[in-house]
């Protein structure tokens, strides 16, 4: 084995920088593609660092999109970003009429509590003009 051959083999230490100037954004099927073949290469000594280095991306990367992975949010990033579809006449009326039902429900329960509260009161209120009544009533 020559000397050269002995340098190749090892892997470059460098990461390729993002250009400065633009912000790379990874889709949801690249961060897969990415996870999918770095679980496929784990057990091979320095196979996910070399991978990586070539790929562009840091391995704190890759535990972030292990995580988003975990918990669901790759596959909510995937759905198409920008203006939602415009809803049809029934569509808006039945969301109108359900935010009047939500607020609606508040005010009833709100009214509920005002009405409980009163009832209190008003019992409160007896029992202290009995009891005042029978104070008066006694000397």
């Amino acid at each position: 084995m020559t000397k050269n051959q002995a340098i190749k083999a090892v892997p470059s230490p460098e990461v390729k920088e993002p250009q400065a100037e633009k912000r790379k954004y990874r889709t949801a099927s690249f961060k897969l593609r990415i996870l999918k073949e770095v679980d496929a290469l784990k057990g091979q000594s320095g196979a996910i660092g070399e991978f990586l280095r070539r790929e562009g991306v840091y391995s704190s990367q890759l535990s972030e999109w292990r995580k988003q992975r975990e918990g669901g949010a790759l596959s909510a990033l995937s759905q198409k970003r920008g203006r939602k579809a415009k809803l049809s006449t029934e569509a808006r009326e039945i969301e109108r009429q359900a935010k009047e039902i939500c607020r609606l429900e508040e005010k009833l329960r709100q009214a509920s509590l005002i009405i409980e509260a009163q009832k209190k009161l008003s019992e409160l209120l007896k029992a202290s003009t009995s009891m005042s009544a029978d104070d008066e009533e006694q000397p």
